[in-house]
């Protein structure tokens, strides 16, 4: 690990400020929405001059907010992509060997071949960030109670940070609140174990929760800071993860190519052995969100002809009592850009897959597995789930054109514009949190925050630890709750298609898929196969594609493998856990690398 951490007040130190508030000047002059509008230009400043005013104190603590979403960033690599392409519900546009994202799936990544150095740079970076700003806090020129909320907020952001290296590395280097004074010396650190890192995060958001004010605490220029909620609700997904089988115990069960000093690996890596309280502690924090009066599900069935509308409007509304943790934006079209296929003038960077297009149910609930769900395959997208109509773009799809008016997309083979073969290689394009009413081509903007923690993930991991405690039931009323937002129909028994009494395995199938229809493209998908050591299984060989035949004005369905050798995906255990890049093993000898990786 290099010293690019906090360093004390030196004349080195001051060079390091001013390149520091530079990049965070650049960052937050970028980011407007209500207390990220307050920018403030630091470029010239030195460290005593920042923490002497006032404004510049809150402006270099507004640049540390605004990296929180900087994995959710859609154009995270090159302005083209980020975690969820390397999955088995999207497709990259491109294929090349060189791309990021190739070299992610399809096993390629390592050591020394590691393109996504930012999953371990940027939380370090913001990390060295709050420990520079508590340094200076008691300093500042602000009242004790501001202090006090603003260490809370800051606190709170560098247990957000841990988390990301947490779930993607296992145990690292926690540094507390050190600060650094040299930042010429490489500064050789170990890794602290994965339970000294949960401990350590948990017991850091357990008292930010009692610093931080509830939701409504804050005035309305402060809205999208950080809460008590948000604390509860970021303890939820640490424990969750804490509880899951990867971090569980599950790393000594892998058969690794290389097993050089593995116990301490492991060790270092997560829980050596399983402990099933995990899980009750994983459902008590969920359960201590859910038990406050500040978060609930977006609803809107009033319109039977736009079942689920809440969940389609959950994404376009910056205010609303489901989002407990998020990144404003200002009026924009940012996903439309992004997802829209071409006839729309969008970037089409990600094609959702067959896979992904099949793990959503009917609109009563049942799978379309399922013998008497009434799936037709020659016309498989009639009666399905209607989160599906608000998450792709299929064949016959109606969205916003240049004129704003609704119009068909077409997919099918040899389709103009937007057919497969032609651009789209599964058949499908993205809708997910896109508003219908604008796209790329007629540049109407829409409101949006993007959600980084909200409140159907909270009902999500509690179903998923109250049923690894042996309560399947009431994991299913939670389900119940999901689906009846989503414009399931309920059915006579008012079960939303789930079957009665089902066993804690089956229930754990139902809750896993749910997630995946749920949080889509929410970048959770990479890590829930990794925690659920199902990776090995949905991540190797071929993602699936939908090829359509139109032939006069009827079509044929054909389900095949995405047709092209560099969209194999490769997956091996010791990718279960990212590798520390080599260059900075080599910088701190003591950190040792991940189980499996050389």
């Amino acid at each position: 690990m290099t010293a690019s951490l906090p360093l004390k007040n030196n004349s080195l130190m001051k060079k390091y400020i001013i390149l520091c508030v530079t990049l965070i000047a650049i960052m937050v002059s970028c980011k407007k929405a209500d207390f990220l509008d307050k920018t403030t230009d630091l470029t010239s400043l030195s460290e005593e001059q920042i923490f002497s005013d006032s404004t510049n104190t809150f402006a270099f603590l507004t640049g540390i907010y605004s990296d929180v979403k900087f994995s959710f960033n859609k154009r995270r690599w090159d302005s083209q992509g980020n975690l969820e392409s390397t999955t088995d519900d999207m497709e990259y546009r491109f294929y090349g060997g060189t791309q990021r994202i190739v070299i992610m799936y399809s096993g390629a990544v390592s050591p020394g071949n590691f393109p996504i150095k930012d999953q371990w740079t940027t939380p370090y970076t913001n990390i060295r960030r709050v420990n520079m700003f508590l340094k200076n806090l008691p300093q500042t020129p602000l009242s004790s109670p501001m202090k006090r909320r603003l260490e809370g907020e800051a606190r709170f952001l560098r247990a957000w940070y841990y988390e990301y290296l947490m779930k993607s590395f296992g145990g690292v280097p926690v540094l507390r609140d050190t600060v650094f004074s040299d930042i010429s010396t490489n500064i050789d650190i170990p890794r602290n174990t994965y339970e000294e890192c949960v401990n350590y995060v948990v017991s850091e958001l357990d008292e930010c929760a009692n610093i931080l004010p509830a939701p409504d605490g804050y005035e309305e220029r402060d809205y999208g800071r950080v809460t008590k909620g948000a604390c509860l609700a970021l303890k939820s997904r640490v424990l969750l993860y804490a509880a899951s089988p990867l971090f569980n115990g599950g790393m000594s069960t892998l058969q690794y190519r290389n097993t050089s000093n593995l116990a301490e690996k492991i060790r270092v890596a997560g829980y050596p052995a399983y402990d099933a309280s995990r899980w009750q502690r994983a459902a008590d924090a969920a359960r201590d969100v859910m038990n406050t009066p500040y978060y609930q599900l977006v609803i809107d069935n009033s319109d039977p002809l736009k079942p689920g509308l809440g969940f389609y409007n959950v994404f376009l509304t910056r205010k609303n009592p489901e989002y407990i943790f998020f990144a404003n934006l200002p009026p924009n079209i940012d996903i439309e850009q992004y997802y829209n296929p071409p006839s729309r003038s969008g970037g089409y960077y990600g094609y959702p897959t067959q896979n992904f297009v099949n793990c959503f149910p009917m609109k009563d609930g049942k799978a379309i597995t399922d013998p008497d769900s009434k799936y037709d395959k020659k016309n498989p997208y009639a009666n399905r789930d209607p989160r599906f109509a608000y998450s792709v773009i299929y064949n016959g799809s109606k969205y916003s054109n240049r004129t704003a008016a609704l119009e068909d997309v077409w997919t099918y083979d040899g389709a103009p514009q937007d057919g497969y073969n032609v651009m789209t290689v599964t058949g499908y394009y993205c809708r997910k949190m896109c508003d219908e009413k604008t796209s790329n081509a007629n540049k109407i903007n829409t409101q949006r925050g993007l959600p980084l923690i909200r409140y159907a993930e909270i009902l999500l991991n509690y179903a998923e630890a109250i049923n690894e405690t042996g309560k399947p039931d009431e994991a299913a009323d939670i389900i119940k709750q999901i689906r009846e937002r989503a414009g399931i129909e309920a059915g006579t028994d008012e079960m939303y298609g789930l079957k009665a009494g089902m066993t804690k395995d089956e229930m754990r199938e139902i809750i896993r898929n749910e997630r995946r229809i749920e949080l889509s493209f929410e970048d959770h998908r990479f890590f829930d196969v990794r925690r659920w050591m199902t990776a090995m299984d949905v991540l190797n060989g071929f993602n699936k594609a939908m090829k359509i035949t139109k032939t006069g004005s009827a079509y044929t369905y054909n389900e095949i493998d995405v047709e092209a050798a560099g969209r194999r995906r490769n997956f091996r255990p010791e990718m279960y856990l990212l590798p520390i890049y080599r260059e900075e093993i080599t910088k701190s000898p003591q950190m040792i690398q991940n189980p499996g990786w050389e």
